[in-house]
């Protein structure tokens, strides 16, 4: 009778808002995952410690990399801050969990892939919507050709959540661009990963309005081809309200029938070759954040990849920068060219 593996001993670095987060669906796997909590502010350490039972905590960041005791990290600071911290803590010998966007370039993602096959860690980033349930039903249901051949997707995404004036995803140079690259992102690799891969994409943006306390741009229509040619669109604006505050349809169109889904993952509608069904993709891990760190604690245990893997997370840069690329320069009503990923 094997014994059972001793649980991984993880430090968050970052105590903010998606630290909280995470720490609310890892009680689920307090057998495999013992958490600390490490902040530039002692009494923030101390003080996510006693709300979230974590083990430990470290008052710097560098304390929990260096310390000897700890098996991994979760990267969780704005994303201007992401390469160094994740560089120190592979070459200190830990494995990684990095919040998405992971990098601001392309360059960047490489550097830390060199360095990852050097010391041999494991790297996951963050794209919890990769593991959600939602995603994992649309994938069974196009593998298995429930509405035959697709033909198109449609994604869509709006809300009205606009940032105060003091937010940090306002700065740029701490967020690494505007809305669509600090959030959007997790919505492009949904529309690519459902089994077609995405190889041709293009970027529309809209005016950006220059009224309020929340100046980014946030709004961004990207046009796609798949691999098996099926063409789509991803609307996504955090500047526009929607139904009932939140709810949005998508659908993937095939030439056998339709896939309707609410695209926060409470449910979907299959109108394909056996009729018309409804799927409940499930609520108990609706995000995806358990999946997501079970498969991070089974890559390290067992020496593999996991599935959102930096090779995986590469495809996604490499068709966000051809999305800013060809959408070109983010332009104010009446203003002239902000630098938004420009």
């Amino acid at each position: 009778m094997h014994a059972a593996p001793a649980p991984l001993k993880l430090a968050f670095l970052g105590c903010g808002f998606i630290t909280a987060v995470h720490s609310r669906h890892l009680k689920a796997l307090e057998a495999d995952v013992v958490r600390g909590y490490a902040s530039r502010d002692a009494a923030r350490a101390d003080d996510y410690c006693r709300r979230f039972g974590g083990a430990f905590r470290h008052a710097s960041y560098e304390a929990a990399i260096d310390d000897p005791e700890i098996d991994a990290v979760v990267v969780a600071v704005p994303p201007r801050f992401h390469l160094d911290l994740t560089l120190r803590a592979l070459r200190a010998g830990k494995h990684v969990l990095v919040e998405k966007p992971a990098f601001l370039r392309l360059e960047d993602y490489e550097l830390v892939r060199d360095v990852r096959n050097e010391t041999g860690r494991v790297v996951l980033v963050g794209e919890n919507d990769h593991y959600k349930p939602l995603a994992v039903s649309l994938r069974s249901l196009i593998s298995s050709g429930v509405i035959g051949e697709m033909v198109f997707a449609h994604f869509t995404t709006v809300a009205h959540r606009l940032k105060a004036a003091d937010d940090w995803r306002n700065d740029e140079s701490m967020a690494g661009g505007d809305a669509f690259f600090e959030e959007g992102i997790h919505w492009l690799h949904l529309a690519g990963s459902l089994g077609p891969r995405l190889v041709d994409v293009h970027g529309f943006r809209p005016s950006v309005s220059t009224q309020g306390p929340d100046k980014r741009a946030k709004s961004m229509m990207v046009a796609f081809r798949y691999d098996n040619d099926a063409v789509g669109a991803l609307y996504y604006s955090r500047e526009i309200p929607s139904l009932l505050r939140g709810l949005r349809l998508s659908k993937l169109f095939g030439r056998e029938g339709v896939i309707t889904f609410e695209s926060n993952g409470t449910f979907i509608v299959v109108r394909g070759r056996n009729g018309m069904r409804l799927v409940l993709p499930g609520y108990r891990d609706i995000r995806g954040y358990k999946a997501m760190y079970r498969d991070f604690v089974g890559a390290i245990r067992e020496q593999r990849a996991p599935e959102m893997s930096l090779e995986r997370a590469i495809e996604d840069q490499r068709l966000m920068d051809r999305i800013y690329e060809t959408a070109g320069p983010a332009v104010g009503r009446g203003s002239s060219a902000s630098p938004s990923r420009t």
